[in-house]
């Protein structure tokens, strides 16, 4: 049994003096991020359909339209982290596709180098489903892409507890935060798997924490 870290990494540092009213107004200073979420995240869908059948014939998912669909997870989770899936930074996400090492929210996905081919490839994505079913449940009934992994859920629940503590406390709850990014990190690893960018099962089990847990016994055949 070896140790590792599961292929999609997502992390998230809670930022110190969070305003207290700012969240009233994050989604009107994200607008100009939303549309260009929309249009990315069409593209998204477009680029997965093509690299499906890549992979149903050659078992392998073309690089140029994997960085893509990372960059577009990539910008989807600062814009989430910063809006209403963690509200955990007053930071302005950047906008960008590319790697940004000193924004507080970042993700990356390990580029897999072989995957199942055929019909196999099909079956496996099916085995998703209770995964994304429990996905689901925590973003709010869907994936609400456009900069938010939460419309509601467990997630969205957590959000108004948060938002109201940050308004009349002027607090945000460690502990909160934790178990936020730990929900936040479940719906990406199965939003990257149903996208087919990692032949690795999500681990039915919740990270907490700002950084990923070792992966104990991880197989990428799996």
């Amino acid at each position: 049994m070896s140790a590792s870290i599961y292929p999609i990494r997502l992390e998230g540092e809670l930022q110190p003096n969070l305003s207290r009213w700012l969240w009233l107004v994050k989604w009107f200073l994200l607008i100009p991020h939303w549309i260009c979420l929309i249009f990315l995240w069409i593209a998204f869908i477009l680029a997965t359909i093509a690299a499906f059948f890549a992979l149903l014939f050659t078992g392998r998912y073309p690089r140029g339209l994997f960085d893509f669909n990372v960059g577009v997870l990539r910008w989807s989770w600062r814009v989430s982290f910063y809006s209403y899936s963690a509200l955990a930074t007053d930071q302005y996400p950047p906008i960008t596709m590319g790697d940004v090492p000193d924004y507080p929210a970042r993700l990356a996905v390990d580029y897999p180098e072989h995957q199942r081919s055929g019909l196999p490839l099909i079956g496996w994505w099916l085995l998703g489903l209770p995964q994304y079913g429990i996905a689901a449940l925590l973003a709010g009934g869907g994936f609400n892409w456009a900069g938010n992994t939460s419309a509601g859920g467990v997630i969205g629940v957590l959000m108004l507890v948060v938002a109201v503590l940050l308004l009349f406390k002027n607090r945000y709850p460690r502990d909160v935060f934790d178990i936020t990014m730990g929900f936040n990190r479940w719906v990406f690893r199965v939003g990257a798997y149903g996208a087919l960018m990692t032949p690795v099962y999500p681990p039915f089990r919740v990270d907490a924490g700002p950084t990923e847990a070792p992966l104990v016994g991880a197989d990428p055949r799996a």
